[in-house]
């Protein structure tokens, strides 16, 4: 009986060791993910030029105030 236990013990033991928890992500995962990163990246560097625009545009209409 208690060799029956430990074979038991030591084959599941081996089977948890062997067996991934991860999730593998196939190429085409990989890639739209990356793709998701990249229209993420694009969408806040076009956000960014945004701000950036009409900050200019308020400092443009600040200084023809100032100059008038």
């Amino acid at each position: 009986m208690k060799k029956i236990i430990l074979t038991f013990v030591f084959i599941f033991s081996l089977a948890t060791v062997f067996t991934s928890c991860r999730d593998e992500k196939t190429p085409e995962e990989k890639v739209e993910a990356a793709m998701d990163d990249v229209k993420d990246d694009v969408e806040d560097a076009s956000d960014d030029v945004q701000d950036a625009a009409d900050d200019l545009a308020e400092e443009i209409e600040e200084a023809a105030e100032d100059n008038q």
